[in-house]
């Protein structure tokens, strides 16, 4: 039997990657958060639900979850935590007992301030201007939203 050899510029490269590029910067944001959200005593996960929350408070499961790109089932555990961190209240609705609602604490609502602060410290870290990182963003929701069509 033969075998076919397979050529060198054939064989696809990581560093050509779309998907790599992502996966890699996205990393690269998440040790930047990481050093800084201890002084919220927030996880990533938990910071994106509290800015959720932040623009609007007093939001169902779902809501959340459209909002981040979560399922129910990805958010109700860490729901539960930040629940016992006091930092939310989640109570049934009481004209269906099959939705959550999702109400900050006051303690939840004080970190907006400091989370505030944070914001600058992250723009700093990409070393871009302003323009460049609107222009980033913009492009990364249409790609988003291209592959969502398309996934």
């Amino acid at each position: 039997m033969q075998t076919k050899s397979v050529k060198n510029a054939d064989v696809p490269k990581l560093d050509n990657q779309l998907c790599f590029a992502l996966y890699s910067t996205s990393l690269a944001m998440s040790k930047v958060y990481r050093k800084l959200l201890p002084k919220l005593g927030l996880t990533y996960s938990q910071y994106l639900v509290m800015m959720v929350l932040w623009e609007q408070d007093e939001l169902t499961v779902s809501d959340i979850g459209e909002r981040l790109f979560l399922d129910s089932a990805t958010l109700t555990p860490l729901l539960k935590r930040m629940e016992a961190a006091e930092l939310i209240t989640r109570v049934r609705a009481a004209n269906d007992e099959r939705q959550v609602i999702i109400t900050l604490s006051k303690s939840g609502s004080v970190l907006r301030d400091k989370a505030a602060e944070l914001q600058n410290e992250v723009f700093c870290a990409t070393e871009c201007n302003l323009d460049e990182v609107i222009a980033m963003k913009e492009q990364l929701v249409e790609l988003r939203s291209k592959l969502a069509r398309n996934a």
